[in-house]
């Protein structure tokens, strides 16, 4: 862990150095960085690996439930149910690629996951009348995972699925209703279901490259302020829109209805980000949001200090 700390500082320092736009460009010459909504360069540091250094995934393989054997019964999936047969993205492949791209019941989608800041969502790939595919950066803001398409080399903001910079500048994305839960409890609920095939990489699936970082005090390559109210910047939180309610609290009160939402939280769901096998994590729970009707709701459950980066002026739910 110091280790990577270090590595991670260096980086950070050298980011900060270099980065401008015309720094940018050398790497980026497709990219149209004259439109942006960015005003600080110093915001976007190098992760590290360079574009596509981290592998986005197109058109993955599924197989269905049954015959998978490989995966822990805690370890944590991305469930999408788009109509047809539900689908599960484990955590342990986007760990290694962030993104996938798919087609579900003919809607294309880019499932994405940003490790460093808990974040998972599953955003609509079509913009206007095309369909973008997208793939990582190598680039982070405010510890977040910047995604970029491959039409225009536009970057986007994962953890808001807004377009930063280039042609797409401005533009968001339609965020899915899905939701990180066990594959206990994916299996057991849809024995029926797909679940996606391990890539055919050669990475360590399973393992947690980031051990022990959600008990960490300090997030990774992140220098903004810290959440207000005394919440530690790693400590969970569900997003809905600009409210957050944090894990601790839902986890002690079991269910909360407020602000037109029903959240729930249920134990089994084992933390991608603790122990080194994934399966082995502390447990963290499965969160579900659902409105009035009782249908699902997009939502994100990401770290305190990404909410506070993306939303300084958001609204934390603290118990009464």
């Amino acid at each position: 862990m110091r280790i990577i700390l270090a590595a991670l500082a260096l980086i950070l320092s050298t980011g900060l150095a270099l980065a401008s736009p015309d720094f940018w460009r050398q790497e980026w010459p497709n990219t149209d960085f004259e439109t942006t909504t960015i005003e600080n360069w110093g915001e976007i540091l190098s992760g590290g690996p360079p574009k596509d250094g981290i592998p986005a995934l197109t058109d993955p393989g599924f197989i269905s439930v049954t015959d998978e054997t490989r995966l822990e019964g805690r370890e944590p999936v991305i469930t999408l149910e788009l109509g047809g047969v539900p689908r599960a993205y484990p955590i342990r492949y986007l760990t290694w690629h962030e993104i996938v791209n798919d087609v579900v019941d003919g809607v294309p989608v880019a499932v994405t996951f940003c490790p460093l800041c808990n974040s998972g969502m599953v955003f609509d790939r079509r913009v206007d009348e095309g369909v973008l595919e997208f793939g990582v950066s190598g680039k982070l803001r405010n510890s977040d995972m910047v995604m970029y398409d491959r039409q225009t080399d536009s970057w986007w903001q994962q953890a808001i699925g807004t377009g930063i910079v280039g042609h797409f500048t401005g533009r968001e994305l339609v965020q899915l209703a899905t939701w990180m839960e066990s594959w206990d409890e994916f299996r057991t609920r849809n024995p029926d279901g797909l679940v996606m095939d391990e890539p055919a990489w050669r990475r360590a699936y399973g393992r947690n490259p980031y051990v022990g970082y959600d008990g960490s005090t300090r997030p990774f390559l992140y220098n903004g302020e810290p959440p207000p109210h005394d919440i530690p910047a790693l400590m969970r939180v569900v997003r809905v829109g600009d409210r957050a309610w944090t894990l601790g609290r839902l986890r002690d009160e079991g269910e909360v209805a407020e602000a037109g939402l029903v959240i729930s939280w249920a134990a089994g769901q084992a933390s991608a980000l603790d122990s080194a096998r994934i399966g082995q994590g502390k447990d963290v729970g499965t969160i579900r949001v659902r409105d009035a009707s009782g249908a699902d709701v997009p939502h994100d459950v990401m770290f305190a200090f990404a909410f506070h980066a993306f939303w300084p002026d958001g609204r934390w739910m603290l118990p009464n």
